[in-house]
C-alpha cells in the first residue's frame, strides 16, 4: 500500500513539473535506483545460505521454470493485445542499460560471496524499500509529467485485464510444459510458474507446502523472471509491441522492472504495467494455495 501512495504524491508533483531537463534527470534518478535495487539483490542471493550449490543442482530445472512460463506468456499476450488492443509502436533506445544491469548483479553477487560487507553495502541491503519508494515517487513523476494519460488508460474498460489475464493463463501453462518434461506433478509445475517474478513469496510458500527442494526452484525460476525481464523488455519492445513486454515482468510490474519499461515503452505503457502487477500479485498465493490442494 505505501508504494501506491507513495507513486500517487509522486503522480500529483509530475503534473507541475513539465521541464524536459527535469524529466532528463528524473529517468537518471529511477536508472539509479534500479541498478541499486539490483545490486542489492545480488548480495542477498551471495549471502543466500548454500546458493552455489542450490544453483548447480537445482540450476536447469529453475531455467526450464523460468524459460518455458516467461515465452509461453509473451506469446499469448502478444496475440491478445495485437487482436484487441492498439498496437503501440516502440522507441528505440540504446541498449548501455542491460550492461549496467548485469554489472550491478555480478558486483551485487561478488560482495555476496565474498563477505565484503563495507558500510555503504550494508546499508543498502538494510535500506531496499527505502531506495524502492524513492524509484516508484520517480516513476510517479514520469507518469504525472504526461498529459491525459490516465484518461486513455479508462478507455480501455475490461481490456485493461488482457494483459494480465494472458500472463497468469500463458504462466500456468508453461508451468504445465515444464511439468510433463521434468516428470513431476501438474499441480506442482503450476504452482511453481504461478510466482509469477515474486521469488520472496513464491520460494517460501512452496517450500512450506511442497518441500524445501521445490521452493528453491519455486525460488530461482522466478527469481530469473524478474532478472532477466531486464534484458527481455528491450527485445520485446524493438520487434513485438509495447503492451507484450509487460509479459517477462509479470508481477515485477509494478515495481523493480517499471524504470526499464518506461524507458523502452512509454508512460501509457507504465500505467498498465502497474495495474498488471497489481493483479499478478494479488493472484500469486491464491494461486499457488490451490494447486497445492486441488
Amino acid at each position: 500500500m505505501k508504494i501506491f501512495i507513495v507513486m500517487g504524491a509522486g503522480i500529483l508533483i509530475g503534473r507541475f513539473l513539465m521541464t524536459g531537463r527535469i524529466k532528463k534527470w528524473n529517468e537518471r534518478l529511477a536508472m539509479l535506483c534500479t541498478l541499486l535495487l539490483i545490486f542489492s539483490m545480488g548480495v542477498m542471493l551471495g549471502q543466500k545460505e548454500n546458493f552455489l550449490s542450490e544453483l548447480s543442482s537445482l540450476g536447469l530445472k529453475s531455467f526450464l521454470f523460468f524459460l518455458i512460463p516467461t515465452l509461453v506468456s509473451i506469446i499469448l499476450v502478444y496475440i491478445l493485445t495485437k487482436r484487441f488492443m492498439e498496437t503501440l509502436r516502440f522507441r528505440r533506445r540504446r541498449q548501455m542499460i542491460v550492461l549496467f544491469t548485469l554489472l550491478a548483479l555480478v558486483l551485487g553477487l561478488f560482495c555476496g560471496l565474498s563477505g565484503f560487507d563495507p558500510a555503504p553495502v550494508s546499508f543498502l541491503s538494510r535500506h531496499s524499500d527505502m531506495v524502492l519508494y524513492i524509484l516508484m515517487f520517480s516513476v510517479g513523476i514520469s507518469i504525472g509529467m504526461h498529459n491525459g494519460i490516465l484518461k486513455k488508460i479508462r478507455q480501455y474498460h475490461l481490456k485493461i485485464l488482457i494483459i494480465p489475464l494472458g500472463i497468469t493463463v500463458g504462466s500456468i501453462i508453461g508451468g504445465l510444459i515444464c511439468a510433463v518434461i521434468l516428470g513431476i506433478s501438474p499441480a506442482e509445475g503450476a504452482a511453481v510458474a504461478s510466482g509469477m517474478g515474486w521469488y520472496s513469496l513464491a520460494g517460501v510458500t512452496i517450500s512450506r507446502l511442497g518441500g524445501a527442494e521445490l521452493g528453491s526452484i519455486a525460488f530461482m525460476s522466478n527469481l530469473m523472471r524478474e532478472f532477466f525481464s531486464f534484458f527481455l523488455i528491450p527485445i520485446i519492445a524493438s520487434r513485438l509491441n509495447n503492451y507484450t513486454c509487460i509479459a517477462p515482468a509479470a508481477a515485477t510490474s509494478e515495481d523493480t522492472t517499471l524504470p526499464v519499461l518506461l524507458k523502452y515503452t512509454n508512460e501509457e505503457t507504465v500505467v498498465l504495467a502497474v495495474l498488471n502487477g497489481i493483479l499478478c500479485s494479488f493472484f500469486v498465493p491464491i494461486l499457488i494455495t490451490f494447486f497445492f490442494n486441488i
